[in-house]
């Protein structure tokens, strides 16, 4: 991600002993462990809520579905979000000072770049996933395979990783802006500038799929909603038998699409406002203020919390496989083949 580098006035310093070290944060105790907790808490529930996530539909056969290991995919990025980047993140955002070795500082930045962009890309497929089985849900199932589900997963993370090593690893981040870089840097500083160029690269690459997106849940919204005004008709016409498989199939997509639709709203509420400042950043100079900064980011980092949310409180098959799990009932021999669905949870 890209990082501001303007420092807060205070006397303490990242370290002490050292000639050009950075000025730490000057909280008070109470501050700074609120802080830690918030921070903290958002790390803890991307961790364990994308966790969920994983063993639910890697154990269940019964979720052994194209949609759910994309799903599966998109919740690893979210974990390692919680796992590799956030403790990190919460001790840089609180102190204002990395403590973690320089070579660390870059894979940190590179790791942070490529899950989020991960995510994006994710979500992007399974965009396409719904507008095929919402618009053909009876031959849905031969034109979204697993293979096709594998492959837009392979590509989605090679695309990220990519990207994210070839500019930060590489340094190609920094051209042009050396003179910044020089002067701003300090011992215990971990910073990532993104020049003109790459900035605007970032954006597209944020840009380009979020139009699609929003392009596709368009066409999935006049799709349902055409659905509706058929099965309305139907329903009225008293012919109940010969539509009730077609009607029930139609709506566990329709439900899937919206649940996958609130998702990725959430994705872009978060994403948002920190793409738009990241560009207008690189424009300006770098004048954003360190707590708007460091907001933006956390903004960011809490989405990887707030999808295993919207799973439980729309699926009701991830609930009942929260309650398995929780349980240990999933360590019996014969729970993978429990089945998670009722003809309420498939059509709600």
């Amino acid at each position: 991600m890209i990082h501001n580098f303007s420092q807060t006035e205070g006397v303490e310093l990242c370290y002490e002993n050292v000639n050009g070290s950075c000025i730490k944060t000057p909280y008070s105790p109470g501050a700074r462990a609120i802080l830690y907790a918030v921070l903290g808490f958002g790390a803890v529930l991307a961790v364990f809520g994308n966790l969920l996530v994983i063993i639910a539909i890697l154990h269940f056969k019964q979720l052994h579905t194209p949609t759910n290991f994309l799903i599966v995919s998109l919740a690893c990025a979210d974990f390692l979000v919680g796992v590799i980047v956030m403790p990190f993140s919460t001790v840089r955002s609180v102190e204002s000072c990395w403590y973690f070795g320089e070579s660390y500082c870059k894979f940190h930045t590179c790791f942070d770049t490529s899950f989020c962009f991960a995510s994006l890309f994710h979500l992007c497929c399974i965009s396409i996933d719904r507008y095929i089985a919402v618009t053909y849900p009876l031959t849905y199932p031969t034109k979204f395979t697993v293979s096709v589900s594998g492959m837009c997963i392979v590509l989605s993370w090679f695309f990220s990783v990519m990207y994210s090593f070839s500019i930060f690893y590489t340094g190609a981040n920094e051209e042009g802006l050396e003179e910044l870089v020089v002067a701003l840097t300090c011992v215990g500083g971990c910073q990532a500038p993104l020049n003109q160029n790459w900035v605007l690269l970032c954006f597209l690459l944020f840009f380009i799929p979020t139009v699609a997106m929003m392009f596709i849940y368009g066409k999935i919204f006049l799709v349902v909603k055409h659905q509706a005004r058929k099965i309305e008709s139907t329903a009225s016409q008293g012919q109940f038998s010969s539509e009730s498989y077609k009607e029930r199939v139609a709506k566990r997509e329709r439900k899937a699409a919206k649940t996958l639709g609130i998702a990725k709203a959430a994705f872009l509420v978060s994403w948002l406002p920190y793409i738009i400042d990241a560009v207008i950043d690189a424009y300006v100079n770098f004048v954003t203020p360190p707590y708007v900064y460091e907001i933006l980011v956390w903004c960011v980092y809490y989405n990887s919390a707030m999808n295993p949310l919207i799973y439980a409180f729309f699926y009701p098959w991830f609930r009942k496989a929260i309650k398995l799990i929780v349980s240990g009932k999933v360590l019996r021999s014969d729970s993978s083949t429990i089945n998670l669905f009722t003809k309420e949870a498939d059509v709600d």
